[in-house]
């Protein structure tokens, strides 16, 4: 009885065994790469996949959807022989099932010191000044390297970022005392340059008012001057009448030049500083009688007008 159980058992346990090892579900997000006789032949995509019985098998069960690893800290000499601790953050992705599976021994390790082969090498290649101030460009180089570096495992590296560089504290000190004293330097340096401006711009007021006043002075002088041209003009021309009135024989044209002196006389004697009292000569009364003949030069002068 037990004897007749025994094949069909066998039959039903070697159906089941056939249908999974032929039939293979891939979930999404994964790539199983396929093997014939322990050799490559294929790789299964996710979803349903048959495989000949005892003949392919499923070979490495790959990750295709991008990861991350974390890159350990590790020491960092700089070109100007500064120690600094760095870790790191890397993502990638693969993109060739078949290559992350058989072209590197294990993907993971070999990314992760890479990675840290590299950031050492890209970062003792720089000032420590330049390690803290242009990170973007560190991130950049890395991200460079590394890429073309892990290309022929059929992996693609998205993003490479330095996380934290940490200097010696003896260092950081040094850092903010050098940066105080930058500051410090600044601000000396703007305040000069402010009293320097200051100065200028009150040498600039005190020339434009220099430069003002000797447009005034050089206007009031041309004024004077014209002044002095017209003025000059009218004792020409009073001249010039009162010789043609001479020449034409009229005899008191002669008093105008004796009063005008006269009169000139008298001003400079009165206005003199050290005398008190003026006296007046006998013939003050011809210098009004020269005034008389020049008030009939002007009368005589009207009447032949009109």
């Amino acid at each position: 009885m037990y004897a007749d159980l025994i094949l069909p058992i066998v039959i039903v346990v070697l159906v089941i065994f056939v249908i999974t090892s032929t039939v293979k579900f891939v979930p999404q997000g994964f790539n199983y790469t396929k093997t014939r006789f322990g050799r490559y032949s294929g790789t299964l995509n996710p979803g349903l996949n048959i495989l000949v019985p005892f003949i392919e098998k499923v070979g490495e069960k790959v990750n295709m959807m991008e990861s991350v690893l974390d890159i350990p800290t590790q020491e960092v000499i700089t070109k100007d022989n500064a120690r600094v601790a760095v870790d790191a953050i890397l993502f990638y992705q693969v993109l060739v099932a078949e290559k992350a599976a058989y072209a590197v021994t294990d993907l993971i390790r070999a990314t992760i010191n890479l990675a840290m082969t590299n950031i050492r090498t890209v970062m003792g290649s720089m000032d420590l000044d330049e390690l803290l101030s242009q990170r973007e460009v560190i991130n950049n180089q890395l991200l460079q390297v590394i890429d073309e570096a892990t290309t022929p495992w059929g992996v693609k590296v998205t993003r490479c970022e330095i996380k934290d560089i940490d200097p010696p504290t003896d260092l950081v000190d040094s850092m903010a005392r050098q940066m105080k004293a930058e500051r410090e330097k600044r601000a000396l340096i703007l305040e000069s340059e402010g009293k320097r401006q200051a100065e200028i711009l009150e040498a600039e007021g005190l020339k434009q008012g220099e430069i003002l006043r000797a447009e005034g002075a050089k206007e009031a002088a041309f004024r004077n001057a014209e002044a002095r041209e017209r003025l000059a003009e009218a004792e020409a021309k009073a001249t010039e009448s009162v010789s043609r009135a001479i020449a034409n024989g009229d005899i008191q044209a002669i008093n105008y030049f004796v009063a005008k002196d006269y009169i000139q006389a008298l001003k400079e004697i009165a206005s003199a500083d050290n005398e008190k009292v003026v006296l007046m000569p006998l013939e003050a009364a011809s210098v009004i009688g020269s005034l008389a003949g020049v008030a009939e030069i002007a009368k005589s002068a009207f009447n032949k007008t009109g």
